[in-house]
């Protein structure tokens, strides 16, 4: 059992958006971990948010490493909230929206990863415009 994280009220109500979009166990998890990312003044990564959240001793680090790994949550779902959540406090109302895309090769390979093939890769060096990654 995760230990009450105490946050303030007004970024409890930005974090709310999230809350459709994980179960309520795994939303603890990313409420604390988000908290704690804002908070760091050190290296932002998952182990220095715990200890920055006081809760190296509460929980392992394998609970946070689980929310990006393994958790129940859709991306696209987290994605969009976060659009929204930017949208509404960052955009006036009836301005227009430019919105770039990168679609940048990522040269990965293995049996593990997803969606790697054949793709263009715009960027390369070279008359060969084609290499095996995913984007």
């Amino acid at each position: 059992m995760l230990p009450p994280v105490s946050l303030p009220a007004s970024l409890t109500a930005l974090l709310g958006v999230f809350t459709g979009c994980l179960t309520a166990p795994t939303y603890r998890t990313f409420a604390a971990l988000a908290a704690e990312l804002i908070r760091q003044t050190g290296a932002r990564i998952v182990c220095g948010m715990l200890t920055g959240a006081r809760l190296e001793q509460a929980w392992h680090h394998s609970r946070a490493h689980r929310l990006l790994s393994q958790a129940r949550w859709s991306t696209d779902q987290v994605g969009l909230a976060l659009t929204d959540l930017i949208i509404a406090h960052l955009i006036p109302p009836c301005a227009p929206l430019t919105v770039a895309i990168d679609d940048t090769l990522l040269h990965r390979s293995g049996k593990k990863v997803h969606a790697a093939s054949w793709l263009h890769d715009g960027p390369a060096k070279g008359p060969r415009k084609i290499a095996w990654g995913n984007n």
